[in-house]
């Protein structure tokens, strides 16, 4: 299969999702999908986070804790490449009524998670950054956000069924052939590389947030001015 490569990247110029109506029609059929399928695999079935080793000595860490009063999974650990830190999982799966967090390390901008297990993943509870540093996450095989999914971080966030994240040096943050990151400086991110058969990216959230003494649903949210892309076959 020949990778495809999309050089549409700038964070400041990807647009904010448009159009409420459609996207709130969109969400009810996304809903439908995702209570059929836990239906066939509950919550207690899914592994959680697992990483996969292909970072050795640099792979990432698991540590529990409690966040923001929920039971949670800190994500520490990663390989640090100037402003950019990277994290690979075998399988990465969030259960209903729980959290994963990733530490923010001073100077960190960026944060790039790839799940290379060949299995989709399930973001059932709260995905969050201890910090202000922009999140991406990537799987080939497709990313379901359920019903009470939520977004906790102050940067932009973006999910995809790429195969992997294209710099600007030529490296390839790749999820499809797991690879070791360089120890060269990696900076700006230009593209993702997008393979035959992409997963699907179904966002079937509908999280509510208290305005004005109403609950309004949102969904997926990020904060003002910030960028949530979800892009997949």
């Amino acid at each position: 299969m020949v990778s495809q490569y999309l050089f549409f990247w700038q964070l400041s110029k990807i647009n904010e999702l448009k159009n409420r109506d459609k996207y709130y029609i969109s969400a009810a059929i996304q809903l439908l999908f995702v209570s059929c399928y836990l239906c066939l695999f509950p919550t207690s079935s899914l592994a959680q986070i697992v990483p996969d080793g292909s970072l050795g000595a640099e792979s990432s860490r698991i540590v529990p804790d409690i966040i923001n009063n929920l039971p949670s999974d800190k994500i520490t650990g990663g390989a640090t490449r100037g402003v950019n830190l990277f994290h690979s999982f075998g399988e990465f799966n969030i259960n209903q009524g729980r959290g994963a967090y990733f530490a923010n390390p001073s100077g960190i901008a960026n944060i790039f998670t790839r799940i290379t297990g060949g299995k989709s993943s399930n973001i059932l509870g709260t995905l969050g950054v201890l910090g202000n540093a922009n999140l991406f996450l990537i799987n080939p095989k497709g990313i379901v956000f359920g019903p009470n999914a939520r977004l906790d971080l102050r940067g932009s966030f973006l999910a995809s069924s790429a195969a992997g994240v294209v710099f600007n040096n030529g490296f390839e943050f790749s999820a499809a052939n797991p690879n070791a990151v360089p120890l060269l400086a990696i900076n700006i991110p230009v593209g993702l590389s997008f393979r035959d058969n992409p997963g699907a990216i179904v966002n079937a959230s509908r999280v509510t947030q208290q305005i004005e003494g109403t609950e309004i649903p949102v969904g997926l949210a990020v904060a003002p001015g910030q960028t949530l892309a979800l892009l997949g076959g």
